[in-house]
């Protein structure tokens, strides 16, 4: 018998007949077995690779055959774009077999999600903030709506698990195990990863069950078209777009929401049909510019990652990219966009407007010609999710024992590898500053957690991030997004012109104690700002740019342009090698020691020497400045530190995670990561060559 033969005879029937196809994609066939055996699962595929259907075809056949009812499927995603895009695909998969679903998250109304609590849907679209959202309020039916959960979907699974928002989603899908009374099959989505089996296990934490990574190999007979060229600037790059693949549908990413503005603005000053998709647009903007997109063919829509996760937005001609994504995995699902009809190839054009970018392109493409990609690493010791949690237990409670927070969420990996001292820290920190109240070893709110966290029924709770200070800007009645406060602070001659949605618009009031602007279009040309640090780069991809450094070798993927720049760089890094890194005296007297090696390893690096200070930029992805040492004492004395237990370094990383204020001082600060010091202890493994510096009189040379 074969995979497909084992489903459900009703979705075999609708696979066959109401939908048409004639067979399933490798994945999906491979799928079907360890989800019908209940097995927790990573399915891995690039974009398009049919993820959705090989997780939930399996998944409607368990619910017909073994009679599931209520809500027994969580499907789970990173973004509310995706879900909505979801959403038509999944209901008509489930309908056709007499089941329903229904979507929860931040814009869904209050009308809908009575609905949802008055009939539980048998599938629930949702986001991990949404689930804590209906665990912590008292009053929502937490059995009703979880009692009969059996499984969960977890798509685009590498976008949660590298940062703190993944534990946040292990630890609410602990939670809802609970109320279950059952451990829940978890299934994993997501595009090609460097380390699966870690991931796989990450996900499932320590719910029994068999594991299995599906990920059948594909066959891809034509190989993609990939060229990075160097344009020198922005406004460069869109004369460039304009004039190429007319009449073509592309997709340009952009990894900036003002850059994404400003292309998209350049591109219809030049007379391109142009869409905008980006996180800061509202919901009804951004679902408009990409059904428009999707339904034109002369057209641009300049995205920024956004786009990357699966969202569909019609057949694309190509892909162009703005610079470098940041890792090899991001540039395989944004190449995976395209060459999805029969005959047509997958392919990607870079632009690069900087030297750093045109170098960090190279070398991802470097890279990635070695079959290289990114291992996804979870952050370590993540203690401000531990204490979210402890505030969203108190809240769904109403009160808590002392230890009985492990009944919740005890199994999740990184609050089991926690001590117990610095538990008892977090709890005893939070009563002592009156966030917690504890009364004969029960904890419950406190008159500070109220003050802090109390605005709009704890929503501050349902989330470990915090929310930028941006305004809701308005034209007449539409909403059209959100820009940072800053894109009004800079004095102007006028009223300010801010871009949004690749329009340029006049504000004509501003309301502070609301943050709402009321705008009109204008004919200027505006500039609106977002705050956020840029990613930083890998171990891998820096080296990799110092192998392009290093080499004389040129590449066809690079345009003429690109490999004239190259060039002038090499002669520019004339003192880079692969056999050891560099101490150099830069022109403005900094003392660099260039480990190529990213800003994760660089920062362990400087906090095991002691030489980073709070609020300089002294740690970059390349470098990072150290005090006057000689070549043998530095190498000496950062392995020393490393040596030591995991050095740590102002939390000014994370300013985005909302719950420093729950944690003693001592556990404010972030942790290096194993895989950074790793990094930083192979750097210290490598000689260190002084360039054009005497240390015996320390005068350059």
């Amino acid at each position: 018998m074969s995979a497909f033969e084992r489903l459900h005879s009703a979705i075999q029937y609708h696979v066959v007949n109401s939908m048409g196809w004639r067979a399933l994609r490798p994945l999906q066939d491979a799928a079907i077995d360890p989800i019908l055996a209940g097995e927790h699962a990573l399915l891995l595929a690039p974009t398009a690779g049919g993820k959705t259907e090989a997780a939930m075809f399996p998944l409607l056949s368990r619910m017909l055959a073994e009679n599931w009812s209520g809500t027994s499927v969580l499907y789970i995603c990173p973004i509310k774009a995706l879900l909505n895009n979801l959403e038509a695909r999944l209901a008509r998969y489930a309908t056709l077999v007499g089941r329903r679903v229904a979507l929860w998250h931040g814009d869904v109304g209050q009308g809908d999600r009575r609905r949802i609590v008055a009939e539980p849907p048998d599938i629930l679209l949702t986001t991990p903030e949404s689930v804590e959202a209906m665990l912590i309020f008292r009053r929502a039916d937490h059995a009703g709506l979880f009692g009969n959960l059996r499984a969960a979907v977890v798509d685009e699974l590498h976008a949660f698990a590298g940062d703190h928002r993944g534990w946040h989603l292990l630890s609410v899908l602990e939670r809802a195990s609970r109320v279950a009374g059952r451990d829940l099959q978890r299934i994993g989505l997501s595009a090609t990863i460097g380390n699966p089996e870690e991931l796989l296990g990450w996900l499932a934490g320590s719910a029994k069950g068999n594991r299995c990574v599906v990920s059948p190999s594909a066959d891809d007979p034509m190989p993609p078209e990939v060229l990075v060229d160097h344009v020198g600037s922005l406004d460069n790059a869109a004369v460039v777009i304009s004039r190429l693949h007319r009449g073509e549908k592309r997709l340009v990413f952009c990894d900036s929401r003002s850059r994404t503005e400003k292309l998209a603005s350049a591109l219809r000053g030049l007379g391109v049909s142009t869409f905008v998709s980006h996180s800061s647009l509202s919901a009804d903007e951004r679902r408009r510019a990409e059904t428009a997109f999707s339904e034109a063919r002369d057209c641009v829509i300049v995205a920024t990652s956004t786009l990357e996760l699966g969202v569909d937005v019609g057949d694309l001609d190509r892909v162009i990219q703005i610079d470098a994504p940041g890792t090899v995995a991001s540039f395989l699902q944004r190449l995976g966009r395209t060459g999805r009809r029969p005959g047509t190839r997958r392919n990607c054009l870079f632009l690069a407007t900087t030297d750093e970018a045109l170098l960090q392109a190279a070398g991802l493409l470097h890279l990635w010609s070695t079959g290289y990609v990114e291992p996804v690493e979870p952050p370590p010791e993540p203690f401000q999710v531990f204490a979210q949690q402890i505030l969203a237990l108190v809240l769904q409670e109403g009160r808590i024992g002392r230890h009985t927070w492990s009944h919740w969420i005890g199994r999740v990996p990184a609050f089991v590898q926690m001590r117990r001292e610095d538990v008892a820290a977090v709890l005893d920190h939070m009563v002592a500053s009156g966030i917690l109240v504890e009364d004969e070893g029960m904890l419950a709110i406190g008159p500070d957690g109220e003050r802090e966290y109390g605005r709009k029924n704890f929503l501050e709770v349902c989330s470990v991030f915090l929310s930028p200070p941006e305004f809701t800007v308005f034209h007449g009645r539409e909403e059209l997004g959100r820009v940072h406060e800053s894109t009004f602070a800079a004095p102007r001659d006028g009223p300010a012109v801010l871009s949004l949605a690749g329009r340029s618009w006049t504000v004509k009031s501003l309301d502070w104690t609301r943050r709402v602007a009321y705008v009109e279009p204008s004919a200027g040309r505006g500039r609106s700002r977002w705050l956020g640090d840029p990613r930083p780069l890998g171990f891998a991809l820096c080296r990799a740019m110092r192998s392009v450094l290093a080499s004389d070798e040129t590449s066809p993927r690079w345009s003429r342009r690109a490999a004239e720049k190259l060039a002038e760089l090499r002669e520019e890094f004339a003192w880079v090698e692969e056999r050891h890194t560099t101490l150099l005296r830069e022109a403005d007297g900094t003392l660099r020691w260039w480990t190529f090696a990213g800003a994760a390893a660089n920062r362990a690096l400087a906090a095991a020497l002691g030489c980073e200070e709070p609020g300089k930029r002294g740690v970059e992805n390349l470098w990072l400045a150290v005090d006057e040492v000689s070549t043998d004492a530095l190498r000496e004395t950062a392995a020393q530190g490393l040596s030591a237990p995991a050095p740590v370094s102002p939390a000014r990383d994370r300013k985005d995670v909302k719950f420093d204020a729950c944690l003693p001082s001592s556990l404010v600060a972030s942790a290096s990561s194993g895989l950074a010091r790793a990094h930083a202890l192979a750097v210290c493994s490598t000689p260190v060559v002084a360039t054009g510096l005497d240390f015996a009189t320390g005068e350059s040379t």
